[in-house]
């Protein structure tokens, strides 16, 4: 079998969602997670690039994301993956206006020495840029138009939830010297991400972090500025199903929702935290077990889970 016809075979597998990924995590401290074969896409975009790690490279595809053809490849030396950015599988490196896409070299181990970025031209999958950063880093965000890469940095040998935000200038080809932090907040950051959701333009990437033992916060930041900033969800504190909570933009507001149930809603603008009114009046901090129980047992539980909700209400910003 020539190499050529053995590309076409594979990425003929990929289109047809029958091959997994070979390659064994993306940028993040855990090994596990790949969004290789699953791929990325934007709401700009008609397409979705994804790759799949052959045994020295990488094949590159831009699929329509209606119907499935395959519209372009490449074949790339190395191993790189489209980077996951939260534990839900959540995809990034694919800029909003859909002209570049950057893939990360998976990693082995943590720590790991050096860090390896792949920046190419979405439209042609034409390799612009390597950029090889010394120390431990994944992806995080791209601004809107590619110029400006997000990291994560991580900043202690032994720990995967240290770390700081750190900018990449693609075209200048260099890490910014200052951390992105918060200036109302600069303490440093601590967590896990747990789920991820990007503004339709791109200018805002919200990222629900575990918090580290501590509580929980969601991570807003302005990709196109270079700002941050670091919400406390308090009333998420302690919560039993934090790893299944997922984020959406919706209009002015980020909803923080358990499958179909809102659990929080943080106002785009203000950053101020509120409780659904549906959340309010769901009772959803009754046990499950409550519904068994008699009338008046019941209505004295859902009286209860009402004032625990009140007690429950984070302060603003």
């Amino acid at each position: 079998m020539s190499r050529r016809l053995g590309v076409l075979l594979v990425i003929g597998a990929v289109a047809a969602g029958v091959v997994a990924s070979t390659a064994r995590a993306d940028g993040l401290p855990v090994l596990g997670i790949d969004d290789g074969s699953s791929g990325v896409t934007v709401p700009t975009s008609p397409y979705r690039y994804v790759t799949l790690a052959t045994k020295a490279d990488t094949i590159v595809a831009r699929v329509q994301r209606r119907g499935g053809r395959i519209v372009g490849s490449r074949l790339l030396p190395g191993h790189y993956t489209v980077p996951a950015v939260a534990y839900d599988g959540s995809a990034g490196g694919l800029s909003a206006d859909g002209r570049e896409l950057v893939l990360i070299e998976p990693r082995v181990s943590f720590p790991r020495r050096e860090t390896t970025f792949a920046v190419l031209s979405a439209r042609g999958l034409v390799l612009q840029r390597l950029v090889r950063l010394r120390g431990d880093f994944s992806f995080d965000a791209v601004s809107p138009s590619g110029g400006r890469l997000y990291l994560i940095q991580y900043t202690s040998p032994t720990d995967p939830t240290r770390y700081a935000v750190r900018a990449f200038d693609v075209r200048a080809g260099r890490l910014l010297r200052e951390p992105i932090v918060d200036p109302r907040d600069r303490e440093q950051m601590h967590g896990q991400p747990v789920s991820r959701a990007t503004s339709p333009d791109g200018r805002w990437a919200y990222t629900l972090y575990d918090g580290g033992g501590k509580a929980p916060f969601l991570h807003a930041l302005n990709t196109a500025r270079g700002t941050a900033r670091c919400i406390d969800l308090d009333a998420l504190a302690g919560n039993r199903y934090l790893w299944r909570l997922r984020l959406a933009v919706t209009g002015g507001s980020v909803v923080i929702r358990d499958g179909d149930e809102p659990e929080l809603a943080v106002d785009r603008a203000s950053f101020a935290v509120t409780i659904p009114v549906s959340a309010e009046s769901s009772g959803e901090a009754t046990p499950v077990w409550g519904w068994v129980l008699g009338a008046t047992a019941s209505t004295v539980l859902l009286t209860g889970a009402g004032l625990l909700l009140v007690r429950r209400r984070p302060a603003l910003g």
